[in-house]
Formats: structure tokens, sequence, C-alpha cells
């Protein structure tokens, strides 16, 4: 069933997508879209946005706007992020969204597994953004509105350099604020992940911003980091398809011994497995988990330059394999 599809099964005359972009950078606001596309529309390469190109995304998103029902696009301020946390932020910003419909919707489906309570008849969609077309198109509005500001903000403080990045917390982003500071565009909450006592990196920290940022280049979708249970800690959780991957990072330096993925010994993956059953649970995802091991080496011992990173997919497998 593809996304069209899957939306004309529901049969409702109003059916209406909300999706958010920009939950997880350390600056800018969170951003939310709601969109009712009409009955029968088809959009020709309508998709997830994180599967789509920028140029691809620009011209859904002029497509959508002009094709829809009824669309609106709102956020949540870094302040308002700040004071209420992240995933309220999110859930304020949809909310607004839906309230700038000028349309009011039969029915709103949802990306994800929590209920924003958007004051009208929800439907929670795991992946929406993949299996609904009016999800995908709120996904695209979402984002595209999200990045368009970013770049807006990028020509007022051009240090940060966040044309590249769009505030997500990659290693040049990471730089730049340990070099000119924390401004007021960026979530002081979000602070915490990244600065020790002394305003620096942990060698741990910069090792899993990079690694959050390879797996985005290669078409992931970070949903978590540092998700911590009564058994341990998980650095990275990622989806992709059908996978949803459970990402152990391990750094080192040049004059270590052994490989990073040696430190991931069978009691680590023991909490690992059950951090994950834990997660699964508690999100009733249904992909299909796979546990992999980043190992991230860095040029110096105390130094922050990585050299090289070697991503280890289905990895305990794998030592299961070799012992």
């Amino acid at each position: 069933m593809n996304l069209f599809e899957y939306d004309e099964s529901l049969n409702i005359d109003r059916l209406c997508g909300i999706d958010e972009a920009g939950r997880g950078p350390l600056a800018g606001p969170v951003f939310a879209a709601a969109v009712i596309l009409p009955k029968g529309c088809v959009i020709d390469g309508l998709n997830d946005s994180k599967k789509l190109s920028e140029k691809k995304r620009e011209q859904l998103f002029d497509e959508i706007t002009a094709k829809a029902v009824a669309y609106c696009v709102a956020s949540a301020s870094v302040e308002e992020i700040d004071e209420i946390n992240i995933l309220q932020a999110t859930f304020l910003a949809m909310k607004r969204a839906v309230n700038g419909l000028s349309v009011k919707p039969d029915l709103c489906l949802v990306d994800g597994n929590q209920n924003p309570q958007v004051g009208i008849h929800s439907r929670l969609v795991v992946k929406g953004d993949a299996t609904s077309a009016c999800i995908a198109a709120a996904s695209i509005l979402a984002k595209v509105s999200r990045d368009r500001y970013m770049l807006d903000l990028a020509k007022q403080y051009p240090q940060y350099q966040l044309e590249k990045h769009k505030g997500y917390g990659t290693k040049l982003h990471c730089d730049l604020i340990y070099e000119y500071g924390v401004s007021e565009i960026h979530r002081k909450s979000f602070m915490k992940k990244i600065l020790d006592r002394k305003g620096q990196p942990t060698k741990g920290e910069i090792g899993e911003n990079a690694v959050a940022s390879y797996l985005e280049e290669q078409g992931y979708d970070i949903i978590g980091q540092n998700y911590h249970s009564r058994y341990g800690e998980i650095d990275i959780i990622a989806e992709q398809g059908n996978i949803i991957a459970f990402v152990e990072v391990k750094a080192r330096g040049p004059k270590s011994k052994g490989a990073p993925a040696e430190a991931v010994t069978l009691a680590k993956q023991k909490k690992i497995l059950q951090t994950a059953l834990l997660y699964l649970q508690e999100t009733q995802s249904t992909l299909q988990p796979r546990f992999d091991v980043a190992e991230v080496f860095f040029t110096s011992g105390s130094g922050t330059q990585i050299s090289e990173i070697r991503y280890i997919a289905d990895a305990f497998t794998q030592n299961e394999s070799n012992s």
C-alpha cells in the first residue's frame, strides 16, 4: 500500500497530517506543519522529507501548498524549548499548526507514538511520514520551512555556519560553539549534552555527535541519544527503512591498545539489549532491531580532531560468530 492508498483507505473527507522538524538540533526553533490534502489528490514523488533531496523538497513544497485544502506551519521558540522541554515544545508547535488551519479537520494523523492532544480526534502513526501522504506532506512543509528559517539565521550569525548544518550537533557546529560561545539562538537546555564543567566537550560527546552526523549523511533518522534505563544507556538510536539501530559509540586515541569495539563486552551487550527491549516496549516499535558499534579514532589522546570513523552494523552477531 502506497502513501495515497493508506490515506484513501481511511475514507475521511478532511484528513490532516501533522509532523515536525528540528527536535534534535542545538539551535533554532522546532517547527511543525499541519496539512489537509484533497481526497483523491496524488502528488508525484511525495515521500518522507528525509528521503528527498533539498531541491526535490523545495519543488514539492510549492505543489503541496498549491493543492492543499488547508495548511499551516508553526513553531515553538528556543525560549519555549528551554522552559517546557523539547517534547512539550514540539507538541505546542503542532497545536499551533492545527489551530492555524483555515478548515477544521475531521481526523488528524500524527507522526510518532505520542499524542500532542491538538484538540481534534487523532490517530498516531509510527513512521507516519513513510506511511501517509498527508503526514509526508506535513514533514516536507515543516522541514523546508525550518531550513529556510535557519538560512536566514545564518546571515545574522555567520560565525556559526548554520547554512552547513542547520543547527544540528555536528562536530563543526560544536567546535564553533566552543570558539564563539553560546548565543541567544542556542537551546541552553541542550548545551549540557556537549559541554563539560570546563566548557569543553568530552571525547565521548564529540564522538557521539560525529557518529550521529555520519548516520544522518547515510540516510538514517536520529530519534534518540543517550537513552537511559535502569540497565544502562544507549548512545544513539537511529532508524532507516524497517531497521531501528541501537548504536554504541567507542572513542579511542592513537596510542590506545585494541579496537574500540573490543570494549563492548558480552556484559555490556547484555545491558544494551535489556535497555533496547525497554525502549521497544515503551514506543511499541515494530521495526527490526539491530545492534551496531561505531569506532571513533582521534588524532591525539587529548585532542578533539577525529581521524576516522568505522561503523560496524550488526556488531553483536559478528562478535558471536567470532567467539
